[in-house]
């Protein structure tokens, strides 16, 4: 795997959408926090600025694509920034990245996780619906 290290939080002009730490039941015997933990919480980050463009209802149509960069451990503090990449009649394409602060003797923070999902916009019968207009 490669290293990516940085010494502060990416996007200071952003807020994270998500941020979350990860707890021993997260994770494997040796510590190591499951992969589909970790997508499942992308998911929860991806459909917030999603939900926000729909106006409402929305559902995960797609993983267009998803990179393990570096291991997630019990006690990282994760940071998930999500942004929207793309729109379309129905359809909301948002990118991730995931930032773990390791708290370990000195502060550490890498880049753990990158993705890019589709999601849909529903109504309450979640059927696909348009867009509302900006």
């Amino acid at each position: 795997m490669m290293t990516e290290q940085t010494t502060t939080l990416p996007h200071s002009d952003e807020h994270a959408v998500l941020r979350v730490m990860p707890m021993p039941r997260d994770a494997n015997i040796h510590g190591d926090v499951f992969g589909g933990w970790i997508m499942s919480q992308v998911d929860i980050a991806a459909s917030i600025p999603a939900a926000r463009r729909a106006s409402g209802r929305v559902a995960t149509v797609a993983v267009n694509a998803f990179t393990f960069k570096q291991p997630v451990f019990v006690g990282d503090l994760l940071s998930f920034y999500a942004r929207i990449t793309h729109t379309g009649r129905t359809s909301i394409t948002v990118a991730v990245e995931v930032y773990a602060e390791r708290q370990r003797l000195s502060v550490e923070v890498v880049k753990v996780t990158e993705a890019t999902l589709t999601y849909v916009a529903t109504d309450e019968q979640r059927q696909s619906r348009p867009l509302p207009p900006l």
